[in-house]
């Protein structure tokens, strides 16, 4: 049985109502992005943010009718389109997927299918102590933190910008 020293960090996702699991290597690096990008105060400061581990909804690859924004002009990140449909930042529920172990996304998880953004992973609440008690036998470091998973998931990201 090969243990794992990789780093998760999990909690409640208040859009889903259930658990979601990330990677915490880059959770810091994509939460510091949904940040910046909420708090840049015009079209230009948005296009600015350097994103690394997430695509830019404002920046130069999307062609949406944003692109007719001056860079003076006031920026609201609720209003960005990849924001407003639902599809940036990406769902965080998706995350269980690439980092739980299948036998145990098998066992706790459900696989959820949406209409627009694909597959996600459900995680009952109450599954929370046996499935962190499961990883960290297995050698995975597990922290819980609420506000980063649902800044992550998006969840309330108009109030970041005030």
């Amino acid at each position: 049985m090969t243990t794992h020293h990789q780093h998760l960090v999990y909690g409640h996702a208040t859009n889903h109502d259930c658990l979601a699991f990330i990677d915490a290597a880059t959770a810091a690096g994509e939460a510091a992005e949904i940040r910046a990008l909420a708090t840049a105060r015009t079209w230009g400061d948005a296009r600015q943010v350097q994103m690394t581990h997430l695509s830019h909804p404002a920046g130069p690859d999307c062609y949406e009718p944003e692109d007719g924004y001056g860079d003076d002009e006031p920026f609201h990140i609720t209003e960005v389109g990849a924001v407003v449909e639902g599809y940036w930042p990406p769902m965080v529920t998706t995350r269980a997927l690439d980092v739980l172990p299948q036998d145990l996304r098998d066992r706790y998880g459900k696989l959820v299918l949406t209409v627009h953004t694909g597959e996600y992973l459900e995680v009952p609440l109450d599954c929370e102590t046996e499935l962190v008690a499961e990883l960290r036998g297995r050698g995975y470091e597990v922290t819980r933190n609420d506000e980063l998973i649902n800044l992550l998931d998006g969840f309330s990201l108009g109030s970041l910008a005030s």
